[in-house]
């Protein structure tokens, strides 16, 4: 039987995971070009920074859940040996789709994360034909993690299930 506490506490982890990533891609970073007050240079003025927090969270949160279950479920690796038929088959697909999930959903948490967290300074200071821009994080990064997290929850909550099921059934054989 698959622990509802181990359920309970990775859904939790997963959706405020998938919240702080929509949170991310609502306050995402957007930059503009202002002159200084003698008007020798510009540089760029960017609003808020806390949607690289909220990515940072999402990533921590959605790594913390991946752990939660592969240390309850022991990550194929360690225990005793899983009952052959369906829900080992399909563990072991859920298994494969999570991991999956996961990285994609890691990839982009920490890439918008970074790429938020990066400012250009002085834009035009030196007469210079190509001017650094200010430019931001594209729009519907943190969204693509949070879905990728959104989808790794799912997952891997059913990979938990079909686990402890083949389990279950190898050590309470029918016959």
């Amino acid at each position: 039987m698959a622990s509802k506490l181990v359920i309970i506490i990775v859904f939790i982890l997963d959706l405020i995971a998938v919240g702080l990533a929509i949170a991310a891609e609502q306050r995402r970073s957007i930059g503009k070009v202002v002159p200084d007050k003698e008007k020798d240079y510009e540089y760029c003025e960017y609003g808020s920074d806390i949607a690289t927090s909220y990515g940072a969270g999402a990533f921590v949160l959605l790594l913390t859940s991946q752990v939660l279950i592969m240390v309850a479920s022991r990550c194929f690796c360690c225990g005793k040996a899983l009952n052959p038929g369906g829900s080992r088959a399909c563990a072991i697909m859920l298994f494969l789709i999570c991991w999956v999930f996961f990285l994609i959903a890691e990839i982009c948490l920490l890439a918008a994360s970074i790429r938020n967290a990066y400012h250009t300074k002085y834009r035009k200071m030196w007469n210079i034909d190509n001017p650094p821009s200010c430019e931001v994080i594209r729009k519907g990064v943190f969204a693509a993690g949070a879905s990728f997290a959104l989808f790794t929850g799912i997952v891997s909550q059913f990979y938990y299930i079909c686990y402890s099921r083949a389990r279950d059934d190898y050590q309470n054989p029918p016959y």
